[in-house]
């Protein structure tokens, strides 16, 4: 079996260039000692693409496991992959994993997460920053996952980043919603938006997009016609914060986004949770599972819904002459991104 997964190792390299490893060996620190330090426990961390929220959450699970006795290249492999995006590479990357006989899948995002779930018929897999698993038929409830797949969720509280939205921007009559058709967790999330704007009486401008080549188009035409934009947690936007806030900027209108990284990358504000707090959840799963404390069935999915901060960009508030109010800018909730 050790033979096995040895050349296994050795085999991962041969994957595609798009998909990129990214994982080292992180701090040696432990909390808890893993029962049998011979195991060499094979992970597998797969990501849709590269950007900010994503990157904290994968960087967040490794060093947690490191702290709870799992560590790279000492008695663990974790191999981190992305996928450029590509939901096709996210399949060739999941079939290596199962070859190379990964004890577990850590599945990041919602479409990750939805090609992973037939794997988990002969692996363990755990998921992180699924807004909806249920809407994207991932498991069968919150509390009882139903197969051997659990994992935390980063589902958004709408109505109160859109309160924040009318109070921060109070001569708000138009609001435009950028995201991507392909991306469940944005559909879901739009259906919320027309709710919100229905209940407030706003006129909701929305323009889709399918890739990253079309965002610049995209957010220019809502820039001109919208008087703030919003987008959710969209991996695709998310990947274009900087052009997105260029455009947001030099039109002088507030950007609110889903993710506090997608704030630290250009956007306005947002209110929500940290995303290091997804990671660190999603790794305690991935231990539990492995020490054989629990299995995936037998662990609900954790939704990051309370607790919440405001996170601003001061730059960016700048940029737009927003001035941020002292009793939010000195509140203990609250995030302020240089």
């Amino acid at each position: 079996m050790k033979l096995k997964k040895l050349l296994a190792i050795f085999s991962a390299a041969a994957l595609a260039s798009t998909m990129l490893t990214a994982c080292g060996k992180k701090d040696s620190s432990s909390d808890s000692a893993v029962e049998n330090a011979d195991n060499n426990f094979n992970i597998g961390i797969v990501q849709i693409m590269e950007h900010s929220s994503l990157n904290t959450i994968r960087d967040a699970i490794v060093k947690r496991l490191g702290e709870l006795g799992f560590k790279d290249g000492e008695n663990c492999t974790i191999n981190c992959q992305q996928a450029n995006g590509e939901s096709t590479t996210v399949t060739q990357i999941l079939d290596q994993f199962k070859a190379d006989e990964a004890d577990i899948i850590v599945a990041i995002t919602t479409p990750c997460a939805q090609l992973a779930a037939p794997y988990s018929a002969d692996i363990p897999v755990v998921f992180s920053a699924v807004t909806d698993p249920v809407a994207a038929e991932i498991v069968e409830s919150l509390d009882n996952p139903g197969g051997n797949i659990t994992g935390t969720s980063d589902a958004l509280e709408i109505s109160k980043i859109l309160d924040f939205a009318m109070t921060a921007t109070p001569d708000l009559k138009t609001l435009g919603y950028l995201y991507n058709t392909g991306e469940d967790n944005s559909v879901s999330c739009l259906e919320k938006v027309k709710a919100y704007c229905k209940d407030k009486g706003l006129k909701l401008e929305v323009a889709s997009v399918t890739n990253t080549s079309e965002i610049q188009e995209a957010i220019t035409t809502l820039a001109d016609k919208c008087d703030a934009v919003f987008s959710p947690n969209d991996n695709t936007v998310a990947s274009a914060m900087g052009t997105v806030a260029q455009v947001m900027n030099k039109a002088k209108k507030p950007m609110y986004v889903g993710a506090d990284s997608m704030v630290q990358d250009g956007g306005f504000a947002t209110i929500g949770i940290q995303y290091n707090d997804l990671g660190i959840e999603t790794a305690n799963m991935v231990a539990s599972i492995l020490k054989g404390e629990k299995k995936a069935s037998e662990i609900p999915v954790k939704v990051f819904n309370e607790d919440l901060s405001t996170f601003i960009n001061k730059s960016t508030a700048k940029a737009i002459g927003y001035e941020i109010p002292d009793e939010i800018a000195n509140a203990e909730k609250t995030v302020l991104f240089d």
